[in-house]
């Protein structure tokens, strides 16, 4: 089975993403950890004990992070609740803060060289720190899938930056910059690709179907009141299928930097798009997904 690490600001659509993975049974998920996000550290970090939880795999450790970006104050996602994963009962959840999440990922990744992919769908601070403490750190993973960025698009966060991209963008410069292959799944494809109740109904008799249909309930209601979109927009889940179907995405190399400094662009995924510019590629890029085998294959999944 391959080993993964999800690092997660559980929301609803990660939520929808670590049911994904665990439903498949195609991993060996060695970790979870939390990144502070869509919500609070704490809050992110109680919500992935409940999916965990609510999943059986309680076999699974999770690790928090730290409680704010690099250099940043914490920004918070609307869409999500003050929760987090609004429409959940979440009040007697036990969880547990570590505050170690970059050196659980130092330790796992080290104990197991080029066979750990690493699934970010949260800030990428966690990983920076880890990237930080133990240079070599890059060159001992197979691959980074990371859920971020704008592409050609408008932001979702300002007018051109993507959320997990602005709430740290020196942690993402930090991991842009790192010799490790990269596979981005912006916005641009996954804004696309909504899904709707009637897709969700799909579920319908199986064991994930009442809670699957309350979070995206919830979710749709927020995604169509700050984003103008009447659907789920499921961007982490759509990463997550990337790790199950590579298949399904088209990807293009771009050569990517990350605006730091801009008073208007902070955080925006800036490429390198003159013809005659000499490229360095760090990433490869999602520019098509297959959404009929997406929907199918994440239904077929979460059924299990």
């Amino acid at each position: 089975m391959k080993n993964i690490i999800i690092d997660t600001d559980a929301g609803h659509d990660d939520a929808l993403a670590i049911l994904l993975l665990i439903k498949s049974r195609a991993f060996n998920i060695k970790a979870i950890t939390t990144v502070a996000g869509n919500s609070t550290l704490e809050n992110v970090t109680r919500n992935a004990f409940f999916i965990r939880d609510f999943a059986a795999r309680t076999d699974i450790p999770i690790y928090s992070g730290y409680e704010k970006p690099l250099k940043r104050e914490l920004v918070l996602a609307v869409v999500h609740g003050a929760s987090g994963l609004d429409g959940m009962n979440l009040a007697n959840i036990q969880y547990k803060l570590t505050h170690d999440a970059d050196k659980q990922l130092i330790r796992l990744i080290k104990e197991n060289p080029n066979k750990i992919s690493l699934l970010t769908i949260g800030p990428l601070t966690n990983i920076a720190r880890a990237f930080l403490k133990e240079p070599k750190l890059p060159g001992l993973l197979k691959q980074i899938v990371i859920m971020g960025g704008a592409i050609d698009c408008c932001g979702n966060k300002n007018r051109v930056a993507e959320f997990n991209i602005f709430v740290d963008p020196e942690a993402a410069d930090i991991v842009f910059r790192a010799k490790v292959p990269k596979v981005l799944i912006p916005i641009d494809v996954c804004s696309d690709m909504p899904l709707f109740l009637s897709d969700f109904e799909k579920l319908h008799g199986s064991e994930l179907y009442a809670l699957i249909m309350k979070m995206m309930r919830e979710f749709i209601k927020g995604i169509e009141a700050y984003e103008g979109t009447k659907g789920a927009l499921v961007y982490d889940a759509i990463a997550a299928y990337y790790l199950l179907n590579p298949k399904a995405f088209v990807l293009k190399p771009m050569d990517i930097v990350i605006e730091t400094k801009g008073e208007y662009t902070r955080g925006m995924t800036v490429v390198e798009k003159r013809i005659a510019a000499k490229k360095m590629h760090n990433a490869e890029v999602a520019v098509k997904v297959n959404r009929e085998k997406f929907v199918s294959d994440l239904i077929k999944m979460l059924r299990k």
